[in-house]
């Protein structure tokens, strides 16, 4: 079994729908996979409250933003185990954008 290391970033431009974002895309990471997000920065037009969940826990729920401002929200990285959902969501339809960097540590099967 090999494992492969990528270090990656998304970035996302909220549609000001205040619905549930999957920033790191539907069904990642996939059982195989390990994500250690180093970094959420969320730029606010408005002044929401963002809510990041993990496997449906809210693992962070920031103070209310101030409009037109960046802010960085973890202050220790934050592992999202393979198989479970990582949303970002906003309290209000404000437009934010939300910035991630992060390893993906992917198990490969060889034969």
């Amino acid at each position: 079994m090999a494992v492969v290391n990528q270090y990656k970033f998304v970035g996302i431009d909220n549609s000001t729908t205040g619905s549930a974002l999957t920033p790191l895309g539907s069904g990642v990471p996939a059982v195989n996979e390990t994500i250690v997000i180093k970094s959420i920065l969320v730029t606010s037009t408005g002044t929401p409250t963002v809510t990041i969940t993990n496997n449906s826990i809210t693992a962070i729920k920031s103070v209310q933003l101030t409009a037109n401002t960046t802010k960085e929200l973890l202050t220790q990285p934050l592992i999202v185990e393979g198989g479970k959902t990582f949303t970002v969501q906003s309290s209000t339809s404000d437009s934010f954008d939300v910035a991630i960097s992060y390893l993906n540590i992917k198990k490969e099967v060889t034969t």
